[in-house]
């Protein structure tokens, strides 16, 4: 094994290549050619004396030395992008990059007009946003914020609870056009019910009558929030929704008073960044956004009387 300790980018490209699992792939991903990042895979073997990858069909495996190596290896990659982060604007001014991760609902339903009000205020504040279920360490720098459906639990983070979002069965007009609505839970077997496949933490809120919903009852599957919602709008059956985004669409409650859960909001970051003005700005407008959010059924509620 090498005295000296490998570049960093070799391991910024060793990370790239996990992520993606192909040369091309990861190539593409950080702008380089595909030769460039096998020889930065070359060498990176070579320095630390172990094999990284084996080829198969399905493109590049990774040995068991590689996953020995994943923690720590992603844990530098993720300081050098927060580094670069950081570097982007100063400390005062509300320029630079931010980046933040939410999950997909959130991001193409509820994040992007906050961002784009944003925009308009801030030209100069630069977002990336990682569009993922998972949570993101930011203790690590993955991300600098993180919108959070669970209360953010390591103590080294600024967290704000949003308030709680309710939860609730809908159906679209186009389905209950064809199957009248249940008129209790009972009737609610034997109709399509749109829901999770493996599930996430927060599934486990969701209960009729004190017993679980279960995938076994769906009869469309799909972990991707935005999947679900769609086959909701769709018409493909009765499927639990965020009240607001219910609202937006013109979907029909089911069983008010047998489903109506509620999931907390939290946008939370790293203490350290609270003197940086831009990491200021972003948390506080989202913290807005999604309070405007949650308040939007009530907002549309008092529309509708004005108009009656």
């Amino acid at each position: 094994m090498a005295s000296t300790s490998p570049d960093w980018s070799l391991y910024r490209s060793f990370v790239a290549v996990l992520r993606e699992g192909s040369l091309s792939a990861a190539a593409r991903a950080l702008g380089l050619s595909q030769p460039t990042l096998g020889r930065h895979i070359a060498l990176l073997e070579s320095a630390l004396g172990v094999a990284l990858f084996t080829r198969s069909p399905d493109g590049l495996t990774p040995t068991l030395a590689a996953e020995a190596l994943r923690p720590e290896a992603e844990s530098l990659a993720a300081a050098a992008d927060a580094l670069f982060r950081t570097a982007s604007g100063s400390l005062k001014e509300n320029a630079g990059t931010v980046r933040l991760t939410v999950s997909e609902v959130f991001a193409a339903e509820v994040v992007a007009p906050t961002l784009a009000r944003l925009q308009a205020d801030h030209p100069r504040i630069v977002v990336e946003v990682a569009v993922s279920n998972r949570s993101d360490d930011l203790l690590r720098r993955e991300a600098d914020i993180a919108v959070r459906l669970v209360r953010p639990s390591q103590g080294a983070l600024v967290a704000r609870r949003v308030g709680a979002v309710e939860l609730g069965l809908f159906a679209h007009p186009s389905y209950l056009a064809r199957r009248p609505a249940p008129r209790s839970v009972a009737e609610l077997e034997g109709h399509a019910l749109v829901g999770f496949d493996r599930g996430a933490p927060y599934t486990r809120t969701l209960q009729l009558e004190g017993r679980p919903l279960t995938r076994e009852q769906f009869t469309f599957r799909s972990d991707n929030d935005l999947a679900q919602l769609a086959a909701i709008r769709a018409g493909c059956g009765i499927g639990a929704c965020h009240v607001p985004l219910a609202h937006r669409s013109e979907l029909v409650r089911i069983l008010p008073a047998a489903f109506a859960p509620t999931v907390e909001m939290w946008v939370a970051m790293h203490e350290d960044l609270r003197t940086t003005a831009r990491y200021r700005t972003v948390f506080a407008a989202l913290t807005a956004g999604l309070k405007d959010y949650l308040r939007e059924p009530a907002s549309r509620s008092r529309r509708q009387l004005r108009t009656r």
